[in-house]
């Protein structure tokens, strides 16, 4: 099966990372789905960006959603909020890194992504725990891992989490990995892939999608 392509931040190859155009660029390149991040607000807007801080503003979480709305990012936009960008993104697969998540604002997550079609929007994360508490609200919601590690036994994080897609930094990927996650019913989607080649290499193995910021490298001919 020929694998996915995600585009990792969006389009962020060609344009500003985790932009509405580079949501826009990636869906015209030919991806199938999109990567993004977010952070909380001060007053719990959801807002599409990687770092902790907006350069010359300050934390996201010390922000009001009215004081983001005002800056601008350096391709002129402004800072998407998850809603905005889930209606960009809309009828391809969405992947939404969770950077941070306080149970608070849990409920109000899910309320959000159960709007969308839930076959195509899924939550990913490096903390693992936000993940498991998640599922344990909303048990059909698509969940995944992210994993920088090589496990003994790799499918066991994603047990403890409650998650069927393991993200995997692409060099820690083998024939071994992809077989023990998909034994158990998972998938693992190779993350940030370089180019053809190598998106090739993973292809042959099995991986189920490539993340990458050039989505249009990634096609398997």
């Amino acid at each position: 099966m020929t694998p996915r392509i995600l585009a990792h931040r969006g389009a962020s190859g060609y344009a500003f990372e985790n932009s509405l155009e580079a949501f826009r660029e990636a869906r015209r390149l030919g991806a199938t789905g999109i990567e993004l991040d977010i952070h909380a607000s001060m007053d719990g807007a959801f807002i599409v960006h990687h770092d902790a801080e907006i350069a010359g503003a300050g934390a996201i979480g010390s922000l009001g959603l009215n004081q983001i709305r005002g800056l601008r990012l350096p391709n002129g936009e402004g800072i998407p909020t998850l809603p905005e960008a889930l209606e960009t993104c809309r009828g391809l697969e969405v992947w939404i890194e969770l950077k941070t998540l306080p149970p608070a604002l849990d409920e109000a997550l899910l309320r959000m992504v159960s709007a969308e079609d839930p076959a195509l929007v899924g939550v990913h994360s490096f903390d693992h725990r936000v993940i498991a508490r998640l599922g344990a609200r909303r048990p059909e919601l698509r969940r995944g891992i992210l994993s920088v590690s090589y496990p003994v036994d790799p499918v066991a994080p994603m047990a403890a989490a409650g998650a069927k897609w393991l993200w995997q930094e692409w060099r820690l990927i083998d024939p071994e990995l992809v077989h023990a996650v998909r034994r158990t019913g998972g998938e693992v989607i190779a993350w940030t892939v370089p180019d053809a080649a190598i998106a090739k290499q993973l292809a042959e193995i099995g991986v189920a999608a490539l993340c990458g910021n050039y989505p249009d490298r990634l096609r398997i001919h």
